[in-house]
């Protein structure tokens, strides 16, 4: 068993993600992306949600208040929320997270892994049922909870 990064960043700011109702049509994805990389907006994770009619886009942006505003002078439909980002050592580390979760009675909504790779190593971006809860498990479990400021370039 591998050992985890210390506890919890020293930054304050949660890691933030961002819902994204759009269209299911060709080219969407691609105007997201491209509106918050036209306001200086780098995406460190993301994911989709197919259904018929909509794509939902998952994503964690390095600068949640330009995001913010970028999505909204936009117009696009989105909602907010905290979320519970670690850093991981190796693929090992995955079940040491999940376990600590489950001892805590924590479920798992969803998670992803990030694109980017904070301080050179893997991460992962968690939905959980109770974020608060979550990082005090995982930061007594010697898990490095990532903050805002771990993954702003």
């Amino acid at each position: 068993m591998t050992r985890l990064s210390i506890s919890r960043s020293p930054g304050t700011a949660s890691v933030r993600q961002f819902a994204i109702y759009s269209e299911n049509k060709v080219g969407r994805l691609n105007d997201v992306i491209s509106n918050l990389r036209g306001h200086g907006v780098h995406i460190m994770a993301l994911t989709t949600l197919e259904t018929t009619d909509v794509t939902i886009v998952r994503m964690i942006p390095n600068y949640p208040s330009s995001a913010r505003k970028a999505l909204e002078q936009e117009s696009f439909s989105f909602v907010e929320c905290p979320i519970v980002a670690v850093e991981l050592n190796t693929e090992e580390d995955l079940p040491i997270v999940t376990s600590a979760l489950l001892e805590a009675e924590i479920n798992i909504h969803y998670l992803y892994p990030f694109l980017s790779r904070p301080n050179g190593k893997s991460a992962l971006a968690m939905r959980v049922e109770d974020v608060d809860v979550a990082i005090d498990t995982l930061t007594r479990r010697q898990i490095k909870v990532l903050s805002l400021e771990d993954i702003t370039r």
